[in-house]
């Protein structure tokens, strides 16, 4: 029985690093799922707007702050920090988060893709 509750034990610590390592995300694949889920509205790149603000150095700065894109009044309203827990639930449901956004994208559910994007994202600076 005591063999059982250390395995049982055992298990769940794995599984909860597991879990935290891949929430960190990983950079290479979200590279690859920005480019599918982001880019045509999105540019990495400092100052380079499209559709969507630049995303260049996201993580950690102020919604709405770039000097020279047309944002929407609800997105000027929701004056948040993009931490990476902020842009997981935007991207997850954006009009859910800031309705009235401008942001045309119905949302990304799969957490670890979210993950990947914000990896991606974080070593954008």
């Amino acid at each position: 029985m005591k063999s059982l509750k250390i395995m049982l034990i055992a298990t769940a610590m794995s599984v909860g690093v597991m879990s935290h390592a891949h929430a960190t995300g990983d950079a290479a694949q979200g590279s690859k799922a920005f480019e599918e889920e982001c880019a045509d509205c999105h540019s990495p790149k400092e100052g380079k707007n499209k559709k969507g603000p630049s995303l260049f150095a996201i993580v950690g700065r102020k919604s709405a702050t770039i000097a020279d894109f047309n944002y929407s009044d609800a997105m000027r309203a929701k004056n948040v920090v993009w931490t990476s827990e902020a842009i997981s639930e935007y991207i997850k449901a954006p009009k859910k988060v800031v309705p009235g956004g401008k942001m045309k994208y119905d949302g990304l559910p799969e957490d670890a893709l979210r993950a990947d994007i914000i990896a991606f994202l974080s070593a954008q600076h």
